[in-house]
């Protein structure tokens, strides 16, 4: 014989009935099967609802009462032939009479005593169980019918009866011994006490039902349908690459099911387990798949970890004091006041010196637990041996679960290691001695990132999941969202990382999508979007919380740089080509280099100097590795460096400069460039990252242009005044020609003091054959003392800048 239960989405309509009964008719061509069905999908709760409006006297009780008839008479009529729904109609609308009864007395007498409610709730199980066996007639004639409040006796706790075994188990093998139905239906969650009273055994209970049934029977296998394929690694819903267990143990299975894996309810488990029955929880809705299968048997090829779990609302109480250490009874006062108060301790650990205890509660009996025990201690409390309880709500507790955990070393470290690069703090941790569960108690806002994290650390073959929050989609952003876009099967194939793009901003709109933006239509989405919005930017990637989030800012706006510390303090790292931050006044740069160490959050700008080149992650192995660096000589603006080598007798200073920009290489406003104020930022930011403090007005910039020139306001005036001081130029130009030397703006320090500006290079110095928009950077240092180390390539152009912002994002990934 086997066991089915139903749930109540299984349940929810006439459709899915018809789905159940395919699946019975299936199921009883190998076997005899008792069949066990909960509710309709809802019901219970409209039943609660009603009862709670018709206690408080709100008459809307009968809408509900009429919501709950019309859905189960739809359900009846949909499913029964119109010649026999007469008969079948009446009784179903007398059940609802007396619902109606039940509830009018509440509402006359303006209470509902628990008594009370398990006869009302029971009557969503009275209703599908009547509807589903006469449904089942049609089909099967060899069915019956059996209500469970004949077989399963308990005692008077209304609520959550405690069954009576010893009277339940033999009722049940006694009617089963003389029935010769081939197909019992039966509904579950309700029971009757020995005296003959309804009670209820728990929300969740239809899965104790059947336990209880397969336990006195000694049933083949229990099989629990539901609504997905089994018992997941996670909460599918929060953590979408989720996946059914195959296999799993009992006590891996109660466990999970303690912390909140709802497809089992926790206290199934134990009337099967004693006789080895084991249990399978399959999908109504995709009959064919595996499911997971429950038994005693630990594989040692099993995961190490089978699942992640949780249990939302949560409040930690701590009780602490020094009247507590060496004082005995203090824990057992405590749990006593606890239990005495019908408040379920969930969690529990105490410091080794007895000057704490913390427990784990629901929210909602968090008040009435603060008053009972501050109540219980206030000797203690008056004295000041004892403090006044400490209540922190709305936390959550998340659980590692595996029967081969106790086998494997440094799981704890792999747990809290993984959330704290995540910023996910830890308020209290128990492990027991068995090891098949660590526990840990965090923010509810960080339920969502610490599931994800955990699973892609534990399930996915550390693969870890790059979120980006990009701002700044001009030349350079729209190469570097194309680079991601060409490169992620490579980057998820051959280094495990999976880069999606959440946000993206430009200076007009704005869009966002958790599960990331198609970055095949991103500019149609993009023109499609929302209002920009700086601070709704920032508000919105704090709020998502996700994990590995990165803020990538590819703008040159001073306001986007001073964000930067609100992301490092929400353990979001951020990678930069915007100079701004990093050039700023030192103190902030050196508040952003801590607040990156503080919160475990990268603060990367490779791209700061030399777009894609490796001069900064070359520097910073340098003075990790001890060497020191004395002087630094640098051509670092591969846009002025592009003017330089074009600028000539055939082109024109205007001309060229006008080109520059038209190929990208000078910022949209090119003073920045050409006053030298960007040269000046990178060497700055060279001089901090070699160990050394400087501010940007410490740095001479000998300037080359007319003041007139870097006076204008706009870029229109900017260029007229170009081609009005030609002539200034063209001396210059004519200047180094006369020299046999070319013009290269280099950047210098040496001595603790620093300069940019134009110089005439000779033939045999190493800048001069410096061609295009090439950057080079020469480092003398303790090793590199004869012959300077020298760094060389293109340094301007949007395709190596994105390249570089990209090998920044790829290094926080392999992090």
């Amino acid at each position: 014989m086997k066991i089915l239960k139903f749930g109540g989405s299984s349940v929810a309509n006439a459709e899915n009935i018809k789905r159940v009964l395919e699946i019975v008719n299936q199921k009883s061509e190998q076997g005899q099967l008792v069949v066990v069905v909960s509710a309709l999908s809802k019901v219970t709760d409209l039943l609660q609802a009603a009862a709670a409006k018709a206690a408080s006297n709100d008459e809307s009780y009968k809408d509900i009462v009429a919501e709950i008839e019309k859905k189960h008479l739809d359900t009846l009529k949909a499913l029964i032939p119109v010649s026999e729904q007469s008969s079948l109609l009446s009784h179903v609308k007398r059940i609802i009479n007396h619902l109606e009864t039940l509830l009018d007395g509440c509402f006359l007498l303006g209470e509902l005593s628990n008594r009370t409610a398990d006869t009302i709730l029971s009557f969503g199980e009275l209703l599908s169980s009547y509807i589903i066996a006469e449904a089942l007639k049609q089909t099967n004639k060899n069915s019956g019918y059996k209500d469970s409040r004949e077989l399963i006796k308990t005692n008077n706790h209304f609520g959550k009866a405690a069954v009576n075994f010893e009277v339940t188990n033999q009722l049940i093998r006694d009617y089963f011994a003389t029935n010769e139905s081939q197909i019992v239906i039966m509904p579950g969650f309700i029971a009757s006490s020995l005296d003959g009273i309804i009670t209820t055994l728990g929300r969740g209970g239809s899965d104790y039902t059947a336990a209880i049934l397969a336990g006195a029977l000694d049933a083949k296998a229990l099989e629990i349908w539901t609504d997905v394929n089994g018992m997941y690694t996670a909460n599918p819903k929060i953590v979408k690459q989720a996946h059914p267990i195959a296999t799993i143990s009992y006590q891996e299975a109660m466990e999970l099911s303690h912390f909140g894996a709802k497809v089992l309810y926790p206290p199934t488990i134990q009337p099967v387990l004693r006789k080895n029955i084991p249990i399978v929880i399959k999908n109504t809705f995709e009959p064919e798949s595996e499911g997971t299968y429950i038994s005693n048997h630990v594989s040692s090829k099993d995961t190490i970890v089978k699942g992640i779990s949780h249990i939302d609302n949560i409040t930690l109480i701590t009780l602490e004091g020094s009247g507590m250490i060496g004082v005995s009874g203090s824990s057992k006062r405590l749990f006593e006041v606890l239990s005495n108060e019908s408040i379920n301790v969930i969690f529990i650990t105490q410091a080794s010196s007895e000057h704490s205890i913390c427990i784990g509660i629901l929210n909602s009996d968090a008040e009435n637990a603060e008053q009972a025990i501050n109540g219980a201690f206030e000797v203690e409390i008056t004295q000041n041996k004892v403090d006044p309880c400490i209540v922190e709500k709305n936390l959550c507790i998340i659980a590692l679960v595996g029967e081969n955990m106790k086998n494997h070393q440094g799981l704890s470290g792999r747990m809290f290691s993984t959330l704290g690069k995540n910023n996910v703090n830890i308020r209290a941790i128990a492990q027991g001695a068995s090891e098949r569960n660590i526990s840990v108690v965090i923010n509810e806002r960080d339920v969502k990132k610490a599931l994800n994290t955990l699973h892609e650390n534990f399930f996915e073959e550390n693969t870890k999941q790059l979120n980006l929050f990009v701002m700044g989609v001009g030349n350079v952003g729209e190469k570097f969202i194309e680079q991601i876009h060409n490169q992620r099967k490579f980057l998820k194939e051959n280094l495990k990382i999976n880069v999606r793009v959440i946000a993206l901003s430009n200076s007009r709109k704005m869009i966002f999508d958790e599960d990331g933006i198609s970055l095949k239509e991103w500019q149609s989405a993009l023109k499609n979007g929302e209002t920009a919005n700086k601070d709704t930017f920032i508000a919105r990637a704090k709020e998502l919380n996700l994990r590995n989030s990165i803020f990538v800012d590819i703008t040159a706006n001073a306001s986007v740089s001073e964000t930067y510390e609100e992301f490092l303090k929400q353990s979001i790292a951020v990678v930069t080509c915007n100079k701004i931050a990093c050039s700023s006044e030192y103190d902030n740069y050196k508040k952003l280099k801590n607040l990156s160490r503080q919160f475990n959050a990268p603060f990367l700008f490779e791209t700061n100097v030399g777009a894609g080149l490796p001069i900064i992650d070359t520097v910073k192995n340098l003075i990790a590795s001890g060497d020191k660096v004395h002087k630094i000589q640098a051509v670092l603006s591969g846009s002025l460096n592009f003017i330089f080598n074009n600028f000539d007798e055939n082109n024109s200073f205007h001309d060229v400069v006008k080109e520059a920009g038209v190929q990208g290489f000078t910022e949209p406003d090119p003073k920045i460039d050409l006053s030298g104020i960007d040269v000046a930022r990178k060497i700055l930011i060279l001089i901090r990252e070699s160990g050394y403090e400087m501010d940007i007005d410490a740095i001479a910039n000998e300037s080359f242009m007319p003041a007139e020139s870097l006076e204008t306001t706009n870029n229109e005036d900017f260029f007229a005044s170009l081609t009005k001081h030609a002539p200034h130029f063209k001396a210059i130009y004519d200047e180094a020609l006369s020299k046999d030397s070319r013009l290269k703006y280099v950047a210098q320090f040496e001595n603790g003091k620093a300069s940019v500006g134009l110089q005439f290079i000779p033939k045999d110095h190493p800048f001069y054959n410096l061609e295009g928009k090439d950057n080079i950077v020469l480092f003398y240092t303790d090793r590199y003392v004869d012959q300077p180390l020298l760094i060389k390539g293109a340094g301007a152009g949007a395709a190596v800048t994105a390249s570089g912002i990209f090998a920044d994002v790829i290094r926080i990934g392999n992090v």
